[in-house]
């Protein structure tokens, strides 16, 4: 049981102690990506959807989902962010938009729950926004790409 942090040594849940730690400065950038029809890549990329601007809807959905990861996920640290962005990469040729949140702090203990909410968050945002246009569109491909501080270093996908 020794192997994972969130368990003690009778196998109980705990929050990690992160109080001894030194603040480093601390990065993660993770990924996801939305599929969907033409025609509702096309009403998204114009501005056209109904309910309003999809992606700067999704962009502040990301960010306020970053600042509330603590209130979803049990384990994580209620944590002071330094910066949060958001950004969305459409690729017209699959019709497919690409989100990436950065996250980053000077803390005792890592963002890549918060990058991940972010991105998680942000997807859902579009579809929420879109549903009406397309049910079929499809969340996937949600992962860290790449993370630097802290006790474990950097890691790239």
């Amino acid at each position: 049981m020794s192997d994972f942090t969130h368990l003690d040594e009778k196998g109980h849940v705990r929050m990690v102690d992160v109080s001894g730690k030194a603040p480093t400065d601390r990065v993660a950038v993770a990924q996801a990506k939305i599929s969907m029809t033409a025609q509702t890549f096309f009403k998204i990329v114009n501005n056209d959807v109904r309910k309003g601007n999809v992606l700067e809807t999704a962009r502040i959905a990301g960010i306020m989902a970053a600042k509330k990861t603590p209130d979803l996920i049990p384990m994580c640290h209620p944590l002071n962010i330094g910066h949060v962005q958001v950004d969305f990469s459409p690729d017209e040729e699959n019709n497919t938009i690409a989100i990436t949140a950065s996250v980053r702090i000077l803390d005792r203990t890592g963002v890549e729950m918060e990058a991940l909410t972010a991105v998680s968050v942000a997807a859902l945002t579009i579809y929420d926004m879109c549903k009406s246009h397309d049910r079929a569109m499809v969340i996937s491909d949600i992962c860290l790409k790449q993370k630097s501080g802290g006790k474990s270093g950097t890691y790239i996908r």
